[in-house]
């Protein structure tokens, strides 16, 4: 081995001590730059792991239970597999003696590899956000897209984050102030999955689990995903009055409160707010209050006391409706050219809302100044120091100073890659204008959105693990300044949010790679293979997907239990609606009923002022410094889609895991956790596919009781007097 450590370190006078104490005790502080990586193992279990996770969230994408698979389930399968390469693969030197000399096994599986085998899988873990643009146009406005604008949007808006995350790598992943905390998770996984480990007596190995939980999540998803479909949301409280539309609306877990109910199923758990046994127990019991306040205290009192008529409209819902309560016809206010017809809107009138979907709106205002000022209270002064210390003139840490083993990838490299995808998307707006209308004005605003928030963000989620989103800010604008054409305010919010979210991803990457002292061109390599990989197969799994199932995501068309109902895309569709041709003005300016929303903005300013002011009041009660009104006000930030089941699953797995498990049985949570998290995404992401080539393609199901839908069928309905909606009884 060819170790460097500590010894040299000080020898260079470098501190060998990290300024954070995280990572001083997490990150290792040796490197053996000898250690092979761009081997034969890494760009096939790589490549693989990429394009399976891209497939799998795609396909998963369109569920009415969208189940996201992390790329830490692919990080733990591929250990076993990694080894078993190493043993059986041959050693032979191919092309001894000559400068393309190679060979397919350097030695045993190592650290090295296993990470950049996990940037690959990182590529194809969640979404290309941009998919929803595909579905939007396609499937629900129903208008023409073809295969190349559509493929051209993708893949410039994933790589145009890599140009903002060049621009910034310097400031915000080499000074070791800029820690993300999220990458020591990673850190500890990669260190545990490597330790020499014999079997415990009695008991197994973390693979030896991993299989085991794997086996048991994919035999279980038999019940709720074929067999017993109500264990997706078992609301028991809707069975004791059947024609109770009060009682119904206060136990469904997907139209309602969801009071009692709960989801025996892990896609149920961990669809829209990710496995609960990742989340620390601190995060969790925010989230759970923050869902307490907004869906057993502001839900209630602003439905029952008519605020906005929100009795016309269902409790909950993520719909567009007129003011008698049906839905919103949206192709009759559009006109032949794709663009608000104003004097048709006129005739029609307005646009509705449920109240719970415009509070949800008003909440994410909040939740944008109450990060600000609560990074700025709780967080400004050592914010500020670590900031200066990042941009000053300081000594450099032990793991910036292993990494100078290492070629830096040149800055000429980002810039080019920023300044072609910049001109490729000008093309593609100004040639496929008809259809992305985003003008080349657009696309330089949304540029420079990007450009003006991803440092500073970069330095709140690098220091505080709290990142503000920018989705409705880059809606907002646009639906002021250009409204009435749906695509370029949705292509706007891509190009100038979900680039900066990008570029973030990479930078954190970059971070993991610094820590776990890979070579950065390698680091940037896979990087740049995995995110195009995974963009082609995740537009292929679309277009296939949109072919195969019929009224895809339409929920006009498909029955109320169908598993194709697309929750994510509808609220996408609904936002561009709401944003983009309808128009802020029209709906939250001067021209629209929901102006007073926008009073959230000072609500959320001033909420972390009140509990900074008790936390200074009374410095001793530690508790109020828990309270974390980013966190609180933006938990059901994903609400809709989520509905109450998702919420109240997660809470309660999070608290046994989080809390019980980990505060009486600490060495079980670290050695089992992340395990069981990995096993249940793979098990029960695998056991779905196969239901789906075997039986679901086919329309082979069972009719029975236990697959019809949770039982709440009048949870949906309105409550107002006269309202007259479907099958709903008339007050």
């Amino acid at each position: 081995m060819a170790e460097v450590g500590e010894a040299l370190a000080m020898e260079a006078g470098v501190s060998y001590d990290c300024p954070i104490k995280q990572v001083d005790v997490t990150v290792p502080k040796t490197d053996d730059p000898t250690i092979p990586v761009l081997t034969f193992r890494m760009w096939v279990l790589g490549l693989s792991s990429c394009v399976v996770l891209s497939f799998v969230n795609q396909f998963f994408w369109y569920r009415s239970q969208p189940l996201i698979i992390s790329s830490i389930s692919a990080q733990i399968a591929v250990v076993p597999i990694g080894h078993l390469m190493a043993k059986k693969i041959t050693r032979r030197v191919f092309l001894k003696g000559s400068r393309f000399e190679f060979t397919l096994n350097p030695g045993p599986f190592n650290v090295k590899e296993h990470v950049l085998i996990t940037i690959f899988a990182n590529s194809g873990a969640g979404t290309v956000y941009a998919t929803h643009i595909l579905t939007a146009v396609k499937l629900l406005y129903k208008r023409n897209l073809t295969f190349i604008p559509a493929l051209l949007v993708m893949i410039t808006t994933q790589v145009l984050g890599f140009g903002w995350a060049g621009l910034f790598r310097k400031f915000l992943v080499i000074p070791g102030e800029m820690w993300w905390p999220s990458n020591l998770v990673q850190v500890s996984l990669f260190r545990a999955l490597h330790e020499k480990e014999k079997r415990p007596k009695g008991s197994t190995t973390r693979t030896q689990f991993f299989l085991i939980v794997f086996i048991c999540g994919f035999t279980y998803y038999v019940a709720p995903g074929y067999l017993i479909n109500m264990l997706t949301s078992f609301s028991w409280i809707c069975w004791l009055a059947p024609k109770s539309v009060l009682l119904q609306q206060l136990g469904s877990g997907l139209d309602g409160l969801g009071i009692g109910s709960i989801g025996f199923d892990w896609s149920t758990i961990s669809s829209y707010l990710g496995s609960p046994l990742a989340s620390p127990w601190f995060a969790t019991a925010n989230v759970a209050l923050g869902f307490f306040l907004v869906m057993y205290v502001m839900t209630p009192t602003t439905y029952w006391s008519n605020f906005y008529n929100a009795k016309n409209f269902p409790i909950y819902s993520n719909k567009l409706f007129m003011s008698n309560g049906s839905h919103y016809d949206i192709e009759s206010i559009i006109d032949s050219n794709f663009h608000l017809s104003k004097e048709r809107y006129a005739k029609t009138g307005p646009l509705n809302i449920s109240t719970f979907f415009a509070m949800t709106y008003g909440l994410g205002f909040a939740t944008l100044s109450a990060t600000i000022v609560h990074v700025a209270l709780f967080n400004g002064r050592e914010l500020w120091n670590q900031t200066k210390g990042a941009f000053g003139e300081k000594k450099i840490d032990i793991h910036t100073w292993l990494m100078k083993n290492y070629k830096p990838v040149p800055n000429w490299w980002f810039f080019v890659i920023l300044i072609v995808n910049i001109a490729a998307i000008m093309f593609a707006c100004e040639y496929y204008s008809d259809i992305l209308q985003l003008p080349w004005w657009g696309v330089l605003l949304a540029c420079a959105v990007a450009l003006f928030f991803t440092l500073p963000i970069g330095i709140i989620t690098a220091t505080t693990n709290q990142t503000p989103g920018l989705n409705i800010v880059t809606e907002y604008i646009m639906g002021y300044i250009y409204p009435g054409r749906p695509v370029a305010n949705m292509c706007f919010k891509v190009y100038g949010y979900i680039s900066m979210a990008q570029g973030l991803t990479f930078l954190a990457d970059f971070k993991l790679g610094h820590y776990m002292k890979i070579p950065p061109r390698s680091m940037f390599m896979a990087q740049v293979v995995g995110t195009v990989v995974a963009v082609i197969v995740y537009v292929i799994t679309a277009w296939w997907l949109m072919a195969t199932i019929p009224n895809l995501c339409d929920t006009t068309l498909l029955p109320e239990d169908s598993p194709w109902r697309c929750p994510m895309d509808n609220v996408f569709f609904d936002a561009s609606v709401i944003w983009g041709l309808i128009g802020t003005r029209r709906i939250f300016g001067d021209l629209g009923a929901y102006s007073n929303v926008n009073w959230f903005f000072l609500l959320g300013a001033v909420a972390p002022l009140i509990v900074w002011i008790m936390h200074k009041t009374f410095p001793e009660k530690r508790w109020i410094r828990l309270i974390h009104m980013p966190v609180l006000l933006g938990s059901t930030a994903m609400m809709p889609p989520a509905s109450a089941v998702n919420f109240t699953s997660w809470i309660i797995i999070g608290f046994l895991s989080g809390f019980v498990i980990f505060r009486y049985k600490p060495k079980l949570w670290e050695r089992y956790n992340y395990v069981v998290s990995g096993g249940l995404d793979a098990g029960t992401a695998f056991m779905t596919i196969l239901i789906f080539l075997t039986l679901g393609s086919r329309d082979i199901s069972i009719d029975w009781w236990g697959n019809n839908p949770e039982g709440c069928p009048l949870a949906s309905c309105p409550t107002a007097k006269g309202i007259v909606v479907g099958d709903c009884p008339v007050f």
